[in-house]
């Protein structure tokens, strides 16, 4: 059981002791929004940029912040330094607070929920980064506003479930006849020596480790384009990968039960994932050598 001390409104307290009022607005409307950030030997990465993306969150939700940079890093700094393990996974929470009433409209004068815990990092085992995983499609049919990072994640569940069911790691979403993201990660195609990915407007979440890919496929002079990437392009992909905080950089070597890519590398890890993923992990390690997470 994870009994590490997680932060509420304001108070530290053991996990197993923490209580939000059943009226919460998060509890019965998913009125919120959420951040996860990876942590490595103690250290948070890129947290700048994921505060970032939870102000973007909670202007979209219509939500105030409660809490200005400096504040949010020292409750996640001490978050981090009391959990007992190096690595984690590092998750918060904002809701629209608890009213007295179950009502739609945004109440007046109700704070609202903060709620931040740690759980040790998990990530893709040994097996799955020499040979890869194996992911599913199936059509998008969520919200017109995935850029948000909200707590309504019922659709990416459903979605995520129908990967578990396969007995693959990650399901795909495709909208109309275009690459969108998977359940919880983004997705990058590899053709013809290119890598692929679908902008980042209001049907994908903006990914932080995306980001960094690009980052490095630039700095290291890989082609890549960031475009709309069709059905088609995604069914043929000489190479396939999916990126996020707890992923880091995976390779999807079957698709829909098929072999991703041709010849004698059909199925494997190619040669563009493999090299993305050592510039991931050289990137990684030297910011965290250095605390510049």
């Amino acid at each position: 059981m994870n009994n590490s001390i997680c932060y509420l409104n304001g108070q530290y307290l053991p996990l197993t002791e923490a209580r939000i009022s059943p009226l919460d607005r998060g509890f019965l409307y998913s009125d919120g929004v959420y951040e996860v950030i990876p942590v490595y030997s103690r250290y948070p990465f890129r947290m700048d940029e994921h505060l970032r993306r939870l102000q973007d969150s909670l202007d979209g939700a219509r939500l105030p912040n409660p809490y200005s940079n400096a504040q949010w890093k020292a409750i996640i700094q001490r978050i981090i330094a009391e959990a007992p393990f190096e690595d984690q996974a590092l998750y918060f929470q904002i809701t629209r607070g608890a009213d007295v009433k179950r009502d739609p409209p945004f109440p007046t004068g109700v704070p609202q929920t903060v709620f931040m815990f740690t759980a040790p990092l998990v990530g893709p085992t040994t097996a799955q980064r020499e040979h890869g995983v194996g992911a599913v499609t199936t059509p998008d049919i969520r919200w017109g506003r995935c850029d948000l990072k909200t707590v309504a994640l019922l659709p990416n569940v459903l979605a995520r479930q129908l990967s578990v069911d396969a007995g693959c790691v990650e399901t795909i979403m495709i909208r109309d006849g275009h690459l969108t993201e998977g359940s919880a990660t983004n997705v990058f195609v590899v053709r013809n020596g290119v890598i692929l990915t679908p902008p980042q407007d209001h049907r994908v979440l903006p990914g932080i480790t995306c980001d960094v890919v690009l980052e490095l496929a630039a700095k290291h002079g890989a082609a890549h384009e960031v475009r709309p990437v069709s059905e088609t392009e995604l069914r043929n992909a000489d190479e396939l990968w999916i990126t996020s905080s707890t992923k880091e950089v995976l390779a999807v070597t079957t698709l829909d039960g098929k072999p991703v890519g041709k010849g004698d590398g059909a199925g494997k890890p190619g040669p563009v994932t493999r090299q993305m993923h050592a510039w991931y992990c050289a990137f990684r390690d030297e910011l965290m050598r250095h605390g510049r997470g």
